[in-house]
């Protein structure tokens, strides 16, 4: 019986990644069988609710991962969107993480997040995936620009140009796409020189 629900749980983390123990009960791993798999080796924990395969190589952003698990609510935003597309040369010590207004902020998480309540963080949002198996809720490149152009007095104006610069030099975003993220944001008339600038 142990074996059939282990080989159920490695199904499921050879398909998922990570898994929260939610996950793993609905599949019948719960209790007793889970700890006599966490106690055989065939499960790692890698924080309260949160399992993966033992073999599995960790790598930069399992944080990020972990993070994406636990709070599926948010969208990874701002500072932490653009080291996850490649944009900027900062390494934010906190990870920025947009929320709608009345959803519940997570507490006490390691890294420390710094939260932005946006009216819909489910606009212009991709899934990325980082390790080939866990996907991240991130805002796309063009609403992460205009994102940091609205934010600029929290983040900084040379943060958002250089934003700006990058993502036009490595061709991730056509003007169309600033402009129609920059409208969405409220901040047209703050990037229209910017954006004239590059065409």
């Amino acid at each position: 019986m142990v074996s059939t629900r282990s080989n159920q749980a490695q199904e499921l983390l050879q398909e998922k990644g990570m898994v929260r123990a939610h996950e793993l009960a609905r599949i019948g791993v719960a209790g007793d069988t889970l700890q006599q798999l966490l106690r055989s080796g065939a499960l790692v924990r890698i924080s309260r609710g949160l399992y993966a395969a033992p073999d599995r190589a960790l790598n930069e952003h399992d944080q990020l991962a972990q993070l994406a698990i636990k709070h599926p609510h948010m969208v990874f935003c701002l500072l932490t969107a653009l080291q996850i597309h490649g944009l900027t040369t900062q390494a934010p010590h906190e990870v920025w993480v947009a929320i709608t207004p009345n959803a519940r902020a997570p507490q006490g998480s390691y890294p420390p997040l710094r939260i932005v309540r946006f009216s819909d963080p489910g606009l212009q949002v991709e899934t990325i995936s980082l390790d080939g198996v866990v996907r991240i809720p991130v805002t796309s490149v063009a609403k992460t620009v205009a994102d940091c152009f609205k934010f600029r007095n929290k983040i900084g104006l040379d943060i958002a140009l250089e934003a700006l610069r990058d993502a036009w030099r490595q061709k991730k975003v056509t003007m169309d796409e600033l402009w129609e993220s920059a409208q969405l944001c409220r901040v047209a008339n703050v990037m229209r020189p910017y954006l004239e600038s590059l065409a």
